[in-house]
């Protein structure tokens, strides 16, 4: 299993926790985003969007941080990390659509601006409307895990804690306070406690 990866991508990130947790080994190769790796020939023969995380098994290639979330869960993790019963299926793909729109468009891209990060979000990215986004991500998360440990289950995480974390816990680096969330703060120490956690880049 090949993982193409870049050391500062929440979404790179996300796949790398989630091997960890499953206690999965795989080849980490690191593109060279900078340099214009992404926009090579060879490349985009794996991922003709030209992001990463990419991810070989095998001859399966996916592209996409939630997809390949999904195919990890599914193949390797049992029901627990993805469910089978529908509400429950449902439960995690609502969060995972709360990341892919309010939280990306939120911290992930005012992350993006602010750091400078090689990514086209840092250049077309409006810094206050990015953190309007994120704020809302914060309001709907905090409003949950006011109540519940987990985001989709009441006694155990799934690839929506997984998919939400990284870019709300690095949502400082765009000067977003996290201070009126508690329980979003006592949920990134439920994650960091999980048992093969990997530490998260740039997080202090």
């Amino acid at each position: 299993m090949i993982l193409y990866d870049f050391e500062r991508s929440g979404n790179c990130y996300k796949i790398r926790l989630l091997l960890a947790l499953l206690q999965m080994g795989y080849e980490r190769r690191t593109v060279d985003m900078a340099g214009g790796e992404l926009e090579s020939e060879a490349f985009l023969q794996l991922n003709p969007r030209g992001q990463v995380p990419v991810l070989k098994d095998g001859e399966q290639v996916l592209w996409d941080s939630t997809a390949i979330l999904v195919y990890l869960a599914r193949r390797y993790g049992g029901e627990n990390w993805l469910p089978l019963e529908p509400a429950a299926m449902a439960g995690v793909m609502q969060w995972l659509a709360l990341e892919q729109n309010e939280g990306r468009y939120g911290s992930a891209r005012a992350r993006a601006i602010a750091l400078r990060l090689p990514t086209p979000f840092a250049e077309n990215g409006r810094m206050e409307e990015c953190r309007e986004f994120a704020r809302v991500a914060m309001s709907v998360l905090e409003g949950r895990l006011s109540g519940h440990r987990w985001l989709a289950s009441t006694d155990h995480p799934t690839i929506a804690d997984i998919a939400c974390y990284p870019y709300t816990a690095l949502a400082t680096d765009a000067d977003i306070d996290l201070s009126p969330y508690p329980s979003i703060r006592r949920w990134f120490e439920d994650i960091e406690a999980l048992p093969g956690y990997v530490p998260l880049p740039g997080r202090g």
